[in-house]
């Protein structure tokens, strides 16, 4: 049976990270304008409870079920029955937290009309089997319509959203549209499933191990939904929780472009392989990996640093200033999430280690949680993102550590040494160009941005950058394809 494409999968994924990445360039402005700091921070602190919810729900099915998913999707009817197996257990575990999440809006009356606006997302995590597609390596059925939803939901935002009294319509109107997506994905199955005797079906042995993958899951979410929550009920300013979440969501931003969209499509894949076991070809596929995360993760971080005195005022307009140092702050997080992200979507996930990846996250998490209530009293959001980047760092170093050399600091340090001072050196670059006296700060922006993108790719060039010139090497193939293919040749 042929292989699906890794390029292509990568490059239909790439697209939809695209849009993604777009998504908010366009809509936060308008938001963040018409909601202000104090609307769009109730929405992330809502969002954060929700968070715990939904992921209590999902039990930890998504990975797990992409996994197994992966490993037997040569075969028809074991997939098929593993699909309704997990689906079921899901949507029993999502039926139990939706009754308590009803029981949670009935006694918060503060919040009450936005938690219930949330609701149509624990409905949709009861819904959301992409990781069946993803197992299978059909991205392209994931993409479009999640593309067509993220399309719908920016076209619904600009046409129904004008005041800040719209801020429960805005939750209402994001929570439905991820409803919708999930539920669409349901057209597909009857293509891709084979008949299934009900009774045979079992549930017992998928418990255990989705709590295996849960496990980390909720670790992992003490520190990337826990301070936001912790931030609004510590200091009871929700100007201070939209300003972190703001700075916090535009790095996501770059996460998406620099590892989440590869990782996303290897791990499938990855999770073959180790099937097959093809080691060999697992350890050079995780080498290269991180060599682009690194590549690509320097460029846009120090970008980011560089632009950002402009980039604020001008993408979150007057009043969201807090958020410029942020960033400066935050710009670690990017390369110490990059590796372990990658060290857990391409080796411990896929090789079944994921108890061992668990206790480093717990041990992560710990930190996190006690560095959090100890540093957000007196430094707010600042104490966060130190204990975010502290937390993280702990578990990069316990997951490089242990990844049975799958991953070494000798390679890190190879993909880190040229690019280090080529990023810094664009990064001064950038911010002088700032302070040329241009009147418009939306063309001095573009005239950083170019000039800061063109300096990285031309010095990386002239350095011999291995896995810069390979991805250099691919650009006229690929438009000869592409141009081929428009000629109907």
């Amino acid at each position: 049976m042929s292989q699906p494409s890794v390029r292509k999968n990568f490059i239909y994924r790439s697209c939809y990270e695209v849009l993604v990445i777009l998504t908010p360039l366009i809509t936060t402005p308008y938001i963040a304008r018409i909601l202000g700091s104090d609307g769009v921070g109730v929405s992330s602190y809502t969002h954060s409870l929700m968070a715990f919810f939904t992921m209590f729900a999902a039990l930890g099915t998504p990975q797990y079920g992409m996994r197994e998913i992966a490993r037997h999707r040569d075969n028809p009817a074991e997939s098929s029955k593993l699909f309704w197996e997990i689906e079921l257990l899901t949507v029993f575990t999502s039926s139990i937290c939706l009754a308590i999440w009803l029981g949670l809006c009935c006694f918060y009356l503060e919040y009450r009309p936005y938690l219930l606006a949330l609701t149509p997302l624990l409905l949709g995590t009861m819904a959301n089997i992409n990781w069946y597609f993803t197992g299978h390596e059909k991205i392209l059925y994931t993409v479009a319509r999640n593309a067509v939803c993220k399309i719908l939901g920016i076209i619904l935002l600009f046409t129904c959203i004008k005041t800040k009294e719209h801020l429960f319509l805005y939750i209402l109107l994001d929570s439905l549209v991820t409803l919708f997506g999930n539920l669409s994905m349901w057209t597909y199955l009857p293509k891709m499933l084979v008949k299934v005797d009900f009774r045979t079906l079992r549930f017992r042995r998928h418990f255990r191990e989705t709590l295996i993958y849960f496990v980390p899951t909720i670790a992992t979410s003490v520190y990337t939904i826990l301070d936001k929550t912790l931030l609004g009920l510590i200091t009871h300013n929700y100007s201070t929780s939209g300003f972190y979440d703001q700075a916090h969501h535009i790095y996501s931003i770059i996460n998406a472009l620099v590892f989440t969209s590869l990782n996303a499509v290897m791990e499938a894949r990855i999770s073959y392989l180790f099937a097959k076991g093809r080691e060999r070809e697992i350890k050079t596929r995780i080498r290269r990996a991180i060599d682009f995360t690194m590549l690509a993760g320097f460029g846009c971080v120090f970008g980011l640093v560089g632009v950002a005195k402009v980039f604020v005022p001008v993408f979150w307009g007057a009043g969201w200033e807090p958020v410029e140092q942020m960033i400066y702050l935050m710009a670690p997080l990017t390369l110490i999430i990059g590796v372990s992200y990658c060290l857990g979507s391409l080796y411990y996930n896929p090789s079944g280690n994921r108890a061992q990846s668990a206790r480093y996250i717990i041990i992560g998490s710990c930190v996190n949680l006690v560095l959090n209530l100890l540093l957000i009293p007196r430094w707010a959001a600042v104490g966060a993102i130190f204990a975010s980047i502290l937390a993280e760092g702990t578990i990069t170093v316990l997951y490089v550590r242990n990844c049975g050399g799958y991953l070494s600091t000798r390679t890190l340090w190879d993909c880190s040494r040229t690019r280090v001072p080529v990023g810094a050196a664009m990064c001064l670059l950038v911010m002088a160009l700032g302070r040329l006296p241009i009147t418009s700060d939306i063309l001095k922006l573009v005239v950083q941005v170019l000039s800061g993108a063109t300096f990285y790719v031309a010095a990386l060039y002239l350095a011999k950058d291995d896995m810069l010139r390979e991805i250099l090497s691919l650009i006229p193939a690929t438009l000869k394809k592409l141009t081929s293919r428009c000629k109907g040749e």
